[in-house]
C-alpha cells in the first residue's frame, strides 16, 4: 500500500488527540503509601534549625509516585548541591512495613524500615559506608495539618545516640533540587 500525505494527517491528529500526558501526584498510591499522597507533585524547602543568617543551610525536597503508585520517589539537595540524595519507598510484605533505600551524593547508602505511630513517619536506617562513623540514623517525620513537615533525626555513632537534624519544611513550588 502507498501511503499518502492526505492518508498519513488525519492518522496522525488521531494519535496526538488520544496521547494522555501523565500527571503522577494525580494517580492513586498502593494502600501503604496513602499517608503520603498529599505530598506527591510537591517541592518542599526547609532550613535547619542550627542554620545560621551568615552561613544558612537549607534543603530542598520533592516527592513524587514510582513504579506505578506501589513506590514513592523521594528526591533532596541541600544548599544547592553541597549533598543529596535519592529514596525509594515501597511495602515489603514479608517484614510487613514500608522500606526505603536512600542513596547519597556522598557514597553512602541506607536501608530503613518504616511505621506510622501516631500520624507520624518512623525510620529506623542502616547506614554503610559513613566516613563520620554513623551506623544508623533514627528520623521522625511529622506530618503537620497545614501541609508542612517537622523533621528530627538521631545518628548511631561510636555505640550510642546523638542529636542529629531538625527541619521545619514549607511547600516550595519553585524550588529545584539540584544535584552538581
Amino acid at each position: 500500500m502507498k501511503w499518502q500525505f492526505s492518508t498519513i494527517i488525519p492518522i496522525i491528529i488521531f494519535i496526538t488527540a488520544n496521547i494522555v500526558v501523565a500527571d503522577d501526584s494525580k494517580k492513586e498510591l498502593s494502600d501503604p503509601l496513602k499517608p503520603f499522597e498529599q505530598y506527591i507533585g510537591k517541592t518542599f524547602k526547609g532550613e535547619f534549625a542550627n542554620s545560621a543568617p551568615e552561613k544558612p543551610v537549607h534543603d530542598i525536597l520533592h516527592y513524587e509516585r514510582a513504579l506505578n503508585g506501589i513506590a514513592i520517589r523521594a528526591i533532596h539537595s541541600v544548599n544547592n548541591g553541597e549533598y543529596g540524595g535519592e529514596s525509594i519507598i515501597m511495602w515489603d510484605a514479608d517484614q510487613e512495613s514500608l522500606v526505603s533505600w536512600y542513596f547519597t551524593t556522598a557514597g553512602f547508602y541506607t536501608q530503613a524500615t518504616m511505621h506510622f505511630e501516631d500520624g507520624n513517619l518512623i525510620s529506623i536506617e542502616d547506614v554503610t559506608e559513613n566516613d563520620n562513623g554513623i551506623t544508623q540514623v533514627k528520623a521522625i517525620v511529622e506530618f503537620l495539618p497545614n501541609g508542612q513537615m517537622h523533621t528530627t533525626s538521631k545518628y548511631h555513632m561510636n555505640g550510642k545516640w546523638i542529636d542529629g537534624h531538625e527541619i521545619y519544611y514549607k511547600e516550595a513550588p519553585d524550588a529545584e533540587v539540584i544535584f552538581k
